[in-house]
């Protein structure tokens, strides 16, 4: 086409003249956007539209995509030690027959420290006897469920509490040994019985790490008690010194209260 040949508009009714045929279905910062895209002119105006509707077309991922409002630097650190909420409540725990076994994982052992330290804080509180912890260590968190798996096969604990840290890094290894730890803790629990807490953190940076470890958000305490709960619990379920029903089911008769025999020998533990 000529520079002189007339294009026969295509333009909706109320259209302005540089506004593309789509733009009344644009969001308004859309619309102010082509609608500032210079009139064609010269053989460029032969199809103004086309041209002007693949501008926009080109500039609307980006200006989707753009949060209103960029993340600073407080909002950033806020969100990363930010946690899910206060953790459970307990009741009065009687821990005097509870025994409860601590498997450490040596990473990041100031951490590790700290939590172990605030759930040996709560196994007191609840009355569980020094003589009654039994603790051991392994290299890292993925050695946990095997050791896990030892001692809870040694008869000697009611509950056990795996404590470890999980930092995530550049490589797929955090997402592989965070799902091989949880999965293993819990078929521990399954096959054998015995209680098996989740006492790893898996964290995306240190500083998460640090908040949930060290000072008040500290869930070593939480983790202790947890501990003590789910001591009891497999106490009742299998015929501990003063129970005497199974997860409160059965008849309150003498014979029901008979505590389940021990192994004598140990594994280690």
């Amino acid at each position: 086409a000529t520079p002189s040949a007339k294009i026969p508009s295509r333009r909706r009714p109320h259209a302005t003249p540089h506004e593309p045929c789509c733009a009344r279905a644009l969001p308004t910062h859309l619309v102010h956007f082509t609608s500032r895209v210079p009139a064609p002119t010269g053989e460029s105006r032969a199809a103004p539209q086309h041209t002007m509707l693949a501008v926009t077309l080109a500039a609307l991922p980006s200006l989707l995509l753009s949060p209103s409002v960029p993340a600073t630097g407080s909002r950033a650190r806020a969100a990363a030690v930010r946690m899910a909420g206060d953790g459970p409540s307990f009741g009065d725990l009687d821990g005097s027959t509870a025994r409860i076994g601590i498997i450490k994982a040596r990473w990041h052992p100031e951490m590790s420290d700290s939590l172990i330290a605030g759930a040996k804080e709560a196994l007191a509180a609840c009355g569980v006897k020094e003589e009654n912890i039994v603790e051991t260590e392994v290299p890292g968190s993925y050695e946990l469920p095997l050791a896990a798996r030892y001692m809870a096969l040694s008869g000697s604990v009611d509950a056990i509490l795996p404590v470890g840290i999980l930092i995530k890094g550049d490589t797929y290894h955090f997402e592989a040994i965070s799902d091989s730890v949880s999965s293993g803790l819990m078929s521990v629990g399954m096959q054998t019985g015995v209680p098996i807490l989740f006492g790893v953190l898996t964290c995306m940076s240190e500083e998460q790490a640090r908040v949930r470890s060290i000072g008040p958000g500290n869930h070593g305490p939480d983790w202790g008690r947890a501990a003590v709960e789910m001591a009891l619990l497999r106490q009742s379920a299998v015929g501990g010194p003063k129970s005497k029903f199974f997860m409160g089911f059965g008849d309150s008769g003498e014979d029901d209260a008979k505590p389940m025999t021990r192994p004598a020998e140990r594994i280690g533990f």
